[in-house]
């Protein structure tokens, strides 16, 4: 049986989930990776995407828009800024969070208009990613 960790996710809304894991896959702002006992400390940003978590009683996903992970050997807590269970991801709810993503790109100046960018373009492929209709032409 495969060694297991803590995990836990919760943004500012609520607790989303919480227990045991074998490993948890995690959207980082430097690129995807892969959190499993006794891994090394480490603090990252989160990127919109998918959060996958195995354990004992099997995988779940969760959309997220951004945040910050902890990981450790002992386990990982995921603190995001907007997250959902991917069975609660809505067509509705895809389309208020790429809207609010593409209003940000064109409010953004400077250095900031790049990253605002980047938020959008990773919103709009989380939707595609998960079978959602990202709906935005013409970004």
């Amino acid at each position: 049986m495969a060694e297991t960790l803590t995990f836990s996710l919760v943004s500012p809304e609520r607790s989303l989930a919480s227990g045991t894991a074998t490993e948890v896959q995690i959207p980082g702002a430097d690129g995807d990776l892969t959190a499993m006992a006794g891994h090394a400390p480490l603090i990252t940003t989160l990127r919109p995407g998918v959060l996958s978590v195995k354990g004992p009683d099997g995988s779940d996903d969760y959309v997220v828009t951004g945040g910050f992970a902890e990981i450790s050997a002992e386990g990982v807590t995921v603190l995001a800024e907007r997250a959902l269970h991917q069975k609660e991801m809505t067509q509705d709810v895809m389309n208020d969070w790429v809207k609010e993503a593409k209003e940000a790109r064109d409010a953004a100046t400077g250095d900031a208009a790049d990253s605002a960018a980047k938020l959008l373009a990773d919103m709009v492929a989380v939707g595609t990613h998960i079978g959602l209709d990202p709906n935005v032409a013409n970004l």
